[in-house]
């Protein structure tokens, strides 16, 4: 059967341009080709290289002023001597696992550029001793790393999960208080203003050690504390061992007893027990049993005027309250990026670890100062003891023990300063999870056999104890300091997105709610906790198994920044009054004293340096290698894990965080 023809005509209109389909030497859009002339061409071609040329142009300045400003740091700066006999340890273990990662890393970058494929070699057809050392690790890793590396990365997941567990279960608790707007209430009537004896007495001690810097502000803020001055006492606890600023110090508690304040001088003489043994010492006096309440402010502290009257009544018609906490703030909480990182976790602490736990157990770890004590609940659990560094949790747990409730008031708040060098931040730490392993060494017989409930007591041991101050160091540490990096060189022990990025992303989340200003700062502070690991994973194991560093005591150094901004009205409303006194009493002293005082008051400055901090540097170097390694596999949340956790390492090494020595 013959087909239909069908012939379609198209008119070509004179603005339009077709191509012919049969035409082979028909240029297809003939405007588009002219306007991609060779010259044209070679002008695009010559200017995205002048962009590439400056493009590395740029990143080798980059890289070259950070070479000379990390070789600079690395010729003026001294190496870290603290801790000797853990770090060496820690140390040495660090640097074996680091330079293993380095063979590795050759012997994988070898193999990925010459593609190699062992899974069809046979034995007999290896050819050279580093593809004979390559075929010898991969089975080595596969029957012998993998499997206790899979065991351990699975139970530090499991653990970092029961922690992750913990600490959302307390932000709920923190979410439903503000719900129900729960806070402590005073019960009873206030006391009479008119009728002084209707206070308590109140006992305030200040204990101090070399606090050069804040002791003149520390004490005019106690002084001017609004209560009775009949019925208030202001110890000034001296353990200083410099003279002329004992001389100082005693020069200011006498021009304030002048004008009427109720306040004594002490120095001890024997100087045991740092801390402890100032206040056991203070609490032996014979008049301190006329008091009810002690309040306890270490130098740094300001109370506001208000202080006394906002904890104190809580204890009214509450005779089983024993302690009354108030919240820490930070003057100068924006003054490096250190401080920012600090400031995020200590408001999470207030704000949601010690106010769910004051609210729904009545217990939590006393702060150490700018908390109010019931005498009696201090002489019925034993008093300050000497046999740890941590005395605050100390005398918490044991009153605890014995049936006293805490109350925390997150209202309440008490200035004070953060630490500004990282040098100082890391002694401070040190001290504060070192301590708390000794504390459960020595308290776990008490507790076990404690008048109790079973309740408080597995609040006490498995989450106060093993879950806050044991298993969140240690798992943060090995996760992914040592388990992350490992698995890069060990691909059956890969650990999941959720566990390196998602689950820790969420919980710095919760943890920078309380001050939501600092939300920029969430990858810095994710980063930083996880550098801030190999210190307090080192301080929590010497602690536990009772290492000489773990008794070290170091006063955390002031900066007296708290004066610029809590004192300045005072200062200037009362400056001519105060040094038309000192004048009229130095016209009196001895030329000695004053000559001594003078010498005190201009004491040169002494030239300090940034220190150089070899394990964090090496772990810094660990944690690139890994970057690396992940790099040839093509692992992207990995690699930018790696890269920039190594990274943090690498500046916190080299004290780039926090104050800065000229």
């Amino acid at each position: 059967m013959a087909t239909n023809t069908v012939v379609v005509t198209i008119e070509k209109p004179n603005n339009l341009s077709f191509p012919e389909v049969n035409g082979s030497d028909s240029l297809l859009l003939p405007d588009k080709q002219k306007a991609a002339s060779p010259k044209q061409f070679t002008w695009v071609l010559l200017l995205k290289a002048h962009r590439v040329l400056t493009s590395l142009s740029w990143v080798a300045m980059t890289f070259k002023s950070m070479f000379l400003s990390i070789k600079k740091r690395i010729a003026l700066s001294d190496v870290s001597e603290e801790e000797p006999k853990s770090r060496g340890r820690l140390y040495r273990f660090i640097k074996v696992f680091l330079v293993i990662s380095i063979l590795a890393l050759v012997l994988e970058v070898i193999a990925h550029f010459k593609k190699w494929n062992l899974q069809m070699l046979r034995p007999w057809e290896v050819q050279g001793l580093v593809q004979w050392s390559y075929m010898a690790w991969l089975s080595f890793r596969v029957d012998y790393i993998a499997p206790f590396v899979i065991f351990l990365s699975k139970s530090c997941t499991v653990l970092f999960l029961i922690q992750s567990l913990d600490r959302l279960v307390l932000c709920i608790g923190c979410f439903w208080i503000k719900y129900k707007k729960l806070k402590p209430t005073i019960e009873g009537e206030a006391y009479d203003i008119e009728d002084c004896s209707s206070f308590p007495m109140v006992l305030v001690q200040i204990p101090m050690c070399n606090e050069r810097e804040v002791f003149a502000q520390s004490i005019a803020a106690a002084c001017q504390l609004d209560w009775p001055r009949e019925r208030v006492l202001i110890q000034v606890l001296d353990d200083s061992d410099d003279g002329n600023l004992q001389l100082l110090i005693k020069d200011e508690v006498s021009s304030w007893r002048e004008k009427g304040v109720n306040i004594v001088y002490r120095h001890r003489l024997i100087r045991t027990g740092y801390k402890a043994g100032n206040l056991k010492s203070a609490m032996g006096c014979d008049y301190v049993k006329d008091y009810e309440f002690v309040a306890i402010l270490d130098a740094d502290f300001q109370p506001n005027p208000d202080f006394l009257k906002l904890t104190v009544p809580h204890f009214k018609g509450n005779p089983e309250l024993g302690l009354v906490q108030a919240r820490w703030s930070f003057v100068n909480k924006d003054e490096n990026l250190l401080t920012r990182l600090q400031n995020i976790n200590l408001c999470f602490h207030f704000e949601v670890e010690q106010q769910v736990n004051g609210v729904f157990l009545n217990f939590f770890g006393f702060n150490g100062t700018a908390g109010v004590w019931r005498i009696e609940a201090l002489e019925d659990s034993g008093g300050w003891l000497e046999r740890t560094t941590v005395e605050d949790m100390d005398i918490a747990v044991r009153a605890h023990l014995n049936g006293w409730k805490f109350i925390f008031l997150n209202d309440v708040k008490v200035l004070c300063e953060l630490p500004e060098s990282y040098e100082t931040y890391k002694k401070q730490q040190h001290r504060w999870h070192s301590g708390p392993m000794q504390l459960f060494r020595l308290c776990l017989p008490a507790i076990i056999t404690s008048k109790i409930t079973i309740w408080k007591k597995a609040n006490l041991i498995l989450l106060f104890f093993l879950l806050r101050k044991l298993i969140l160091p240690f798992y943060s540490f090995t996760l992914f300091c040592i388990i992350l990096p490992l698995t890069m060189f060990i691909p059956e022990a890969e650990l999941p997105l959720w566990v390196i990025c998602y689950v820790p992303i969420f919980m710095s989340f919760l943890n920078i709610l309380p001050s939501p200003k600092q939300f920029p700062f969430l990858v810095p502070y994710l980063l930083f906790e996880n550098t801030m690991s190999v210190t307090k994973f080192n301080a929590m194991v010497s602690g536990l198994f009772q290492l000489g560093s773990a008794y070290e005591w170091v006063v955390t150094k002031k900066t007296g920044r708290s004066s610029e901004s809590d004192l300045l009205a005072f200062a200037e409303r009362e400056s001519k009054s105060l040094s038309e006194e000192k004048i009229s009493r130095r016209h009196s002293e001895s030329g000695l004293e004053l000559l001594s005082k003078l010498t005190a008051e201009d004491v040169p400055s002494v030239k300090k340096k940034n220190k150089l901090y070899r394990k964090e540097l090496a772990l810094a170097l660990l944690l690139l290698t890994a970057s690396a390694r992940s790099l040839l596999s093509a692992h992207g949340v990995h690699f930018y894990f790696l890269l920039f956790q190594g990274l943090s390492f690498l500046v916190v090494g080299l004290d780039l965080i926090g104050e800065q020595m000229s």
